[in-house]
């Protein structure tokens, strides 16, 4: 039979500490006076002991776990999302909060809020489409003291993360027009999770274009090489694309050269994402890179003024890249 697990008593007992002590040593709890001597003995207790904080006991002690709830989205995570995802749970990690995705990815509204308020979570950070004001009602009721959108458009309920992809669109198409290109193809992915966002970046090709007088093709592609192939009538007819993003460039690409279309002769490319492989492409990919080195300490910095700030806080937006282009020789 298993033993009792250790609790913070033990710990108090062995370092000769109070149980307080024990739980502002353990918790880092700001605004204690505790000689470091005496955090050292206390930690050196638990370690002994094996000991770890209850999280069910802080909640019910403080009445907040320290859980900030980030939804699953319908989308694939690529290294772009995956760093940023990461850096989010570094920065929230270093501020005392502890990170959690939260799967059931078709739930929104009232009854995805339901799901996630079980948690009990301090912060919730979602998908704009997940939360009407009724869903962040519901939050806010069960003790949720910030909630953060994230979508292509701000929200008009609450704080937003706004992935500007017309931006990235308005961009590469600005770049092919500039390098001389006078009738372009704009790539919407057909995939599930990538078609919004494609849709998105085509909207920003065409503001672009058109304010230039440049007409842009949309061209739906799933991402196979003989969906890339079934569509040489339309690269052969324009002479510039922006693809979507690096990998669906390197596709394009790749059918390009199998048909004997030149790149950059014939057709310039712009890619997005600057992946590692864009500049070990032949010819090396001209993209857009999203620089979102300082998005994870934006929100986070956002969440903890609207814990301060509660029901009056403005659904203002934050932007969390800074894009640019990194011209080669495809464009």
């Amino acid at each position: 039979m298993n033993a009792k697990p250790p609790t913070s008593l033990d710990v108090a007992r062995l370092a000769g500490v109070s149980q307080a002590t024990v739980s502002y040593v353990l918790t880092d709890r700001p605004g204690t006076r505790i000689s470091d001597e005496t955090r050292a003995r206390v930690r050196e207790a638990a370690d002994r002991l094996g000991y770890v904080p209850h999280a069910g006991a802080r909640t019910l002690r403080t009445g907040r776990s320290g859980l900030v709830l980030m939804s699953m989205e319908d989308l694939p995570y690529g290294p772009l999302a995956v760093g940023a995802l990461e850096g989010l749970d570094r920065e929230l990690s270093r501020r005392g909060y502890t990170l959690v995705q939260y799967g059931a990815r078709r739930l929104r509204g009232v009854p995805a809020a339901r799901a996630w308020a079980e948690l009990r979570p301090v912060a919730v950070v979602a998908g704009a489409g997940k939360l009407s004001r009724q869903a962040v009602d519901v939050l806010r009721s069960a003790g949720v003291r910030a909630v953060v959108a994230i979508g292509n458009r701000p929200s008009a309920v609450v704080p937003s993360v706004v992935l500007d992809h017309a931006g990235v669109g308005a961009l590469a198409a600005g770049h092919l027009i500039d390098r001389g290109c006078r009738r372009l193809a704009a790539v919407v992915p057909t995939e599930t999770g990538l078609r919004e966002m494609g849709e998105h970046r085509l909207a920003g090709a065409l503001q672009a274009a058109q304010a230039r007088g440049v007409p842009v093709t949309r061209a739906d592609l799933p991402f196979r090489e003989d969906g890339a192939a079934a569509l040489l009538d339309l690269w052969r007819s324009v002479d510039g694309v922006f693809a979507y993003n690096d990998d669906y460039a390197m596709l394009l690409m790749a059918v390009l050269r199998d048909a004997g279309v030149a790149v950059p002769g014939d057709l310039r490319v712009v890619g997005c994402d600057d992946l590692p492989l864009a500049a070990l492409l032949r010819p090396r990919l001209t993209t857009v890179r999203l620089d979102v080195s300082m998005a994870p300490s934006l929100i986070v910095q956002r969440l903890e003024e609207l814990m301060e700030a509660g029901d009056s806080a403005a659904p203002d937006r934050i932007d969390p890249w800074t894009a640019t282009l990194v011209v080669r020789e495809s464009s």
